[in-house]
């Protein structure tokens, strides 16, 4: 018959995690003697971790296009930020649905085809002649293959693998970004100023296509398919089979959360999230940088810490989440974040000083360290279906980093300055926090809501 090793040691050896096939109840051996080891939740983790900042080019390319696109093509700062907000925009409607083709299809499929797009995407860009082109390569194909690398990957890989330790494994993950930023922002910039745009655009090609060996060899969709549990978790639960209708499990879970306040109010502040960092900071730093003289590769660089001290910040948010409520935090990043912005039009100079170094310490412990809060708080209203929900909130924070995206750069067309963009997007900032701590904890006996159960 079937039975289960020793369940005494949460997350701990493959003894106490692995399906047998035996006769009889195993013989335990002592606790002394048993051998711990790394369970293959994180190895999964380190795979999806090295994955999502493979992919990480695409998020690194589009604030080092604007001023050489501009120059060669003569495009406005407004048209090419028009190519980025369909980029970002794309980036968050395809997750939830893509978080629904992974209980379909699986993990490795999706990611691997997703991959795979935003190598032929980024690819295509160098023979564009015209801005359409560069909307299509650059927005629909790199956003589409993005955006089925958003945050709900990481959510899934998370909600699949680990029950213990989900913060942190979190945070850990969503600093992949960062950590990728750090690796390709430096290199693409300097591939920009030395090499033009176009082998910059074609590093970042060969990039995602080096990943997809990794993610169709090393990486798993569930514990079950290697005998295991998840990390943490008390017995042992059989791989679901695959969930047909991904579109329509998808657009349900978005109705039944939309009845909800929770997910508008977390909609909301995540729309303001993506609006404050991918939208303004990511896509339009360096040309604001660059207008009061100081070179591109320098802003650039500057971004690059930013990465340094995202990976801090979200790794430890991620441990804040497991220990304090997720809405206070949330409420403290927001205030944080608008406060620096509305300091960041005094700190532009032509080169790099202290105050501005410290501006770049402070955003860049800052930037996603609201993922984590925001992702428990989903799971913890809606727990099946919030790996697909927080795909709709990740939605919602792509379509505010877009509008300001493409706002950003037409106000810095109209009044030759990006001042009042950022003092807007700190006050909107005060407004996200404000709005995190209106967010009600859901009581433990309170039923869940339809089509969403206890998290696993």
């Amino acid at each position: 018959m079937l039975s289960f090793g020793p369940l005494d040691a949460p997350g701990g050896a493959p003894d106490a995690d692995r399906v047998t096939q035996t006769t009889r109840p195993p013989t335990l051996p002592a606790r002394g003697d048993r051998r711990r080891r790394v369970h293959r939740a994180w190895s999964v983790a380190a795979v999806t971790f090295v994955t999502i900042i493979g992919a990480a080019g695409f998020a690194s390319l589009p604030g080092l296009l604007i001023e050489p696109l501009h120059g060669e093509f003569g495009w406005s700062r407004g048209t090419i930020g028009l190519a980025a907000s369909v980029n970002l925009a794309l980036y968050g409607l395809t997750a939830p649905f893509a978080a629904a083709l992974m209980d379909r299809f699986g993990i490795r499929k999706v990611v691997a085809c997703a991959l795979t797009v935003i190598a032929i995407g980024s690819g295509l860009t160098v023979f564009m002649t015209a801005s359409w082109q560069l909307v299509l390569c650059w927005g629909v194909l790199v956003g589409l293959g993005s955006g089925s690398m958003a945050l709900a990957f990481a959510a899934t890989v998370t909600n699949r693998w680990f029950v213990a330790r989900r913060g942190l494994v979190t945070g850990i993950l969503t600093a992949a970004g960062a950590s990728g930023q750090l690796v390709f922002l430096p290199l693409l910039s300097w591939i920009v100023e030395h090499h033009d745009w176009r082998p910059a655009a074609v590093t970042v090609s060969v990039a995602a296509l080096v990943v997809v060996p990794f993610v169709w060899l090393l990486l798993r969709d569930h514990p079950a398919d290697v005998g295991l549990r998840a990390y943490g978790a008390e017995s042992y639960a059989p791989k679901p089979p695959p969930a047909p209708g991904a579109a329509r499990r998808a657009l349900k879970a978005l109705t039944e959360a939309a009845r909800t306040g929770p997910f508008w109010l977390l909609a909301g502040t995540f729309a303001i999230c993506g609006a404050s960092t991918n939208g303004l900071v990511k896509t339009h730093f360096v040309p604001a940088a660059h207008d009061h003289g100081m070179p591109i590769t320098a802003a650039a660089g500057l971004l690059a810490v930013v990465g340094v001290f995202d990976v801090v910040g979200t790794i430890a948010s991620g441990w804040f989440t497991d220990r304090f409520e997720a809405r206070r935090l949330l409420a403290v990043y927001y205030a944080l974040r608008g406060v620096s912005l509305m300091f960041l039009p005094m700190l532009m100079a032509p080169s790099v000083h202290p105050p501005m170094i410290f501006f770049i310490v402070f955003y860049g412990l800052d930037w996603v360290a609201t993922v984590p809060p925001t992702i428990a708080l989903c799971r913890e209203h809606y727990g099946d279906d919030s790996a697909i929900v927080f795909g709709w909130v990740l939605a919602s924070h792509q379509v505010g980093a877009a509008l300001v995206a493409f706002l950003g750069g037409v106000a810095r067309d109209a009044l030759g300055s990006y001042d009042l963009v950022w003092y807007a997007s700190g006050a909107l900032c005060a407004v996200a926090a404000l709005m995190a701590l209106i967010i009600r904890r859901r009581p433990a006996a309170a039923p869940a809501p339809a089509g969403a159960a206890a998290a696993v």
